[in-house]
């Protein structure tokens, strides 16, 4: 059983896991909307909404944490000067996942996540 196992395995290894997440997180930061698969969506909603909060605290160490996450100086940048700052006040809840369609290849439930 899996029950409160923490997060979902996508079907690849730990590191491609986090590569994705990571690859994910810097197009929606971004864009600030893109479309993927509903389980990926629902696991990188998560991630990126750590990223916010941490990233909302302003200190050197929060930025520095933010770019271990992301790897990209200029989406790091736009998250903790642009994204971040929005978001102060607000406590959790930064993006939205809309399910869209079944894509045409493999009938896969699609969704777009976007920041609110």
């Amino acid at each position: 059983m899996r029950h409160n196992h923490g997060y979902r395995k996508l079907g690849r290894t730990s590191s491609h896991r986090k590569a994705l997440l990571k690859n994910l997180a810097i197009a929606l930061i971004d864009k600030g909307k893109i479309e993927t698969t509903v389980m990926k969506a629902k696991e990188l909603q998560s991630y990126i909404e750590r990223l916010i909060t941490k990233a909302g605290e302003e200190t050197p160490n929060a930025h520095r944490l933010v770019f271990a996450y992301l790897q990209d100086k200029k989406a790091t940048h736009k998250l903790v000067a642009d994204i971040a700052p929005q978001y102060r006040e607000r406590p959790g809840g930064y993006t939205r996942i809309v399910r869209t369609r079944l894509r045409a290849g493999d009938a896969a439930p699609l969704a777009f996540i976007e920041l609110v």
